[in-house]
């Protein structure tokens, strides 16, 4: 059976459908969060109107990035980094989830916090984002998604894909020293950080609004 073939830039590329092309992450709700920020007096809303007088806490989801506050039960309490349940079921320390936020509702905690914790988690599901290196495909007939990842031009982005039809990559390590690019956690944190602050209209890696 022959592999489906995608052109771009003049080339015909290998189309390996990837969990990433056709993951719909509308309907994706978060079952675990990491601790960004514990607020034990509340917090003001981003437009400054009302103050949440509860204990709050920011946090990070686990699978999809999202963003969210999240009122305590009382008596509760929550470290820097703790990973806490936030879904559906009975939760322990959360009374319910204020909502989602955006970037810039960030604490300026939070905001010091999001990249390391974004590190731990995309080490703990390496699998899935070799495979993302592996098998990710245009977007466009002009721009392919590589392109999208912070510092990949159309040089690393060819030598990429070069690489991945000589031989899949299996780990972080494998990429960087067979391509040349630079960390490949640190660009996959700065691409996740982009897509929070809205700055691009792509999204690789995080849910839709």
């Amino acid at each position: 059976m022959s592999i489906p073939t995608k052109r771009y830039g003049g080339r015909e590329l290998q189309h390996k459908r990837s969990n990433y092309e056709t993951l719909d992450r509308a309907r994706m709700y978060e079952e675990n969060a990491y601790v960004l920020d514990f607020l034990p007096t509340g917090k003001h809303t981003y437009d400054r109107q009302r103050h949440i007088a509860a204990p709050t806490v920011q946090v990070v989801g686990e699978e999809h990035y999202t963003l969210l506050d999240l009122e305590l039960k009382f008596g509760a309490t929550v470290t820097l980094h703790e990973k806490i349940y936030v879904g559906k079921d009975k939760r322990d320390k959360v009374e319910r989830i204020i909502g989602r936020i955006n970037y810039d509702e960030l604490t300026a905690t939070a905001k010091v916090e999001l990249p390391v914790i974004l590190e731990e988690l995309i080490k703990k599901k390496e699998n899935n984002f070799v495979e993302f290196f592996n098998k990710v495909q245009p977007i466009t007939p002009r721009m392919h998604a590589l392109e999208l990842l912070p510092g990949i031009g159309k040089k690393s982005m060819w030598q990429i894909i070069d690489t991945r039809e000589n031989k899949p990559f299996d780990s972080f390590t494998d990429i960087q020293s067979r391509t040349g690019i630079s960390d490949p956690i640190k660009i996959i944190v700065r691409r996740i950080i982009e897509e929070l602050t809205g700055e691009s209209k792509y999204r690789l890696f995080i849910r839709a609004p």
